[in-house]
């Protein structure tokens, strides 16, 4: 069993709580949708090849969601299968993540790259997700993140 916080440094910079805000944008720059998020991201200390995280995320209205990510770590990826996603994570560079992810339900040719930039610090996070269908990009969401713990 290969620990995960070894075999990938960048994630493991990750771990703790993070405030921000979500903005949905259409491919000509209009606002679609506007909230806020808090993240955990874990590392299951009796589990040393997973990776767990939950997302919270609240809108102005009042509306609320919360969604939960097991992943594994495997073939130098972390690998994600819920019920909501399919998807896989890998590390690019010394601050940089990738993650590839596909929602279940929606067509086999609707797919998201997200990039997810962490500082030096540790205590900053600046990420895209590209959100593409047949091919052709067709909106963007751009995240701004703080560590809270």
């Amino acid at each position: 069993m290969t620990n995960i916080r070894e075999a990938m440094p960048v994630l493991a910079r990750h771990e703790g709580e993070w405030q921000g805000t979500y903005t949905l944008i259409d491919i000509n720059g209009q606002i679609l949708d506007h909230h806020q998020s808090h993240l955990s991201c874990q590392f299951p200390s009796d589990k040393p090849d997973t990776y767990y995280q939950v997302n919270r995320y609240s809108w102005p209205d009042g509306k609320v969601q919360e969604f939960h990510f097991p992943g594994i770590y495997r073939d130098k990826k972390v690998w994600f299968d819920t019920e909501r996603l399919n998807g896989y994570s890998w590390e690019a560079d010394d601050s940089t993540l990738i993650l590839w992810l596909t929602y279940k339900g929606i067509p086999e040719e609707m797919y998201i790259y997200e990039m997810i930039q962490i500082s030096p610090c540790n205590n900053h996070r600046a990420r895209t997700w590209h959100w593409f269908k047949n091919n052709q990009i067709y909106q963007r969401t751009l995240i701004q993140e703080s560590r809270i713990t």
